[in-house]
């Protein structure tokens, strides 16, 4: 048998277990037997999949990268089928939860735009609902955070909470009384698009002086790397570490060397954070929260 037809067997069987899941009966949240759910997280650089208990514990978690934004919208969902029919294979998988970098309409079932990937209105629960034939729900990524910090995290008794995610851009909710407040069109929330520096540097959203882009993920690579290709002498050490290769500079490794002390390093996660909290005190004038929760892959 050839790699591609082992790869389609092994796909059709795995298929297979995931619809006789799909077909069983499906019940309300609140009298369904306490089985597990898969959670997708979909970010800018990365996919992440968990198996996660009714008590919020994860069981398992696998990750990959998130295939070339250049790519059609059905690479990314091939990604998702993927990781879900891998952890099928070792879970009693009943439904799929995506939290996605981007703007889901107020039904929760398309994702309208999203600024780091390829997806335009793109009917997203439909889609995967088809293929992996379970229930599946789809919302953005920062609102699913912050309800599973209010559920089982660091907000579990706040009535109003703001919660911050810190990735490839700036993501954002808000709870007030456990409920998410969606705004009009289900898009409220979006923190990282406030503009900040008017004229300021150009967001892949297509504005400018988006608050992400002077606190985030891509705003820390992208100074790293200007400094680095200007061959400045406080650069030195990041220049070395990469061999020259200036789009080798990543987050995890300028994270890396500030732990180690390097002076650049340790001033541009500072730069990060001031920007950070001039976005915070003009959401706390706005919104009176009762509680801010930071989180994100740049928060760690």
């Amino acid at each position: 048998m050839s790699m591609y037809r082992e790869r389609v067997h092994r796909g059709s069987a795995r298929a297979t277990v995931l619809k006789t899941v799909g077909t069983r009966e499906r019940r309300s949240h609140l009298t369904a037997p306490r089985v597990p759910t898969v959670g997708i997280d979909i970010g800018g650089t990365k996919v992440m999949a968990g198996v996660v208990d009714a008590d919020g514990n994860i069981l398992e978690q696998v990750r990959t990268e998130t295939p070339d934004k250049s790519k059609s919208p059905k690479v990314v969902e091939d990604t998702i089928t993927e990781l879900v029919l891998d952890l099928s294979d070792r879970h009693d998988v009943h439904a799929v939860g995506i939290g996605a970098a981007g703007w889901v309409d107020a039904h929760r079932s398309r994702v309208l735009f999203a600024p780091h990937l390829s997806w335009r209105d793109e009917p997203l629960r439909d889609r995967l609902a088809g293929r992996l034939a379970v229930p599946v729900m789809v919302d953005n990524d920062a609102n699913t955070a912050a309800w599973a910090e209010w559920r089982f995290g660091a907000g579990r008794g706040e009535d109003h909470l703001v919660m911050i995610t810190l990735g490839t851009g700036i993501g954002g909710a808000i709870l007030e009384d456990g409920q998410v407040k969606r705004g009009k069109y289900g898009v409220a929330g979006e923190f990282g698009h406030m503009q900040v520096v008017p004229g300021g540097h150009r967001c892949p959203c297509g504005n400018r002086g988006c608050w992400e882009q002077y606190s985030s993920g891509n705003a820390l690579v992208r100074e790293a790397r200007e400094l680095a290709a200007a061959d400045s002498p406080v650069a030195h050490t990041i220049i070395e570490r990469v061999g020259g290769h200036v789009p080798e500079i990543t987050g995890p490794l300028i994270t890396e060397l500030a732990r180690e002390g390097d002076a650049m390093c340790v001033e541009l996660l500072q730069d990060i954070g001031q920007w950070l909290g001039v976005g915070i005190a003009n959401l706390a004038a706005a919104l009176d929260p009762s509680c801010f929760v930071i989180g994100g892959g740049v928060s760690v």
